[in-house]
């Protein structure tokens, strides 16, 4: 079968942000083991074309990955292999329910 440009790469890769002191994010292609603080339990879980993010049965949201669009939901485009939660929704008392991860956004269903 051919390829055509649009084709995803199958090859483990390095990604750097723009500025030179940025830390490589890496970007798998094969599953890999992680760990969450305080081993938290994972209810659902969804994975963008280079980010990844999780619900946890007390409804916080956690992402990692690449996150040039501000898709990990941190308020910056800092891009992560360490799963960060999502302060905002801690912050405004909502636990999410559903999420979804698109190539470059995600979408939260959240509870007040």
């Amino acid at each position: 079968v051919g390829s055509s440009p649009g084709d995803a790469e199958l090859t483990p890769r390095q990604e750097q942000s723009a500025t030179e002191d940025a830390a490589f994010i890496s970007i798998q292609a094969f599953p890999a083991l992680l760990d969450l603080p305080q081993d938290l339990e994972v209810t659902k879980v969804s994975c963008g074309s280079r980010h990844t993010a999780v619900i946890t049965r007390g409804g916080e949201l956690y992402t990692w990955g690449w996150g040039k669009y501000g898709q990990l939901g941190h308020g910056d485009d800092a891009s992560s292999d360490q799963p960060r939660r999502v302060e905002y929704l801690v912050a405004e008392g909502l636990q999410a329910e559903e999420v979804v991860c698109g190539p470059w956004t995600t979408y939260v269903c959240v509870l007040e």
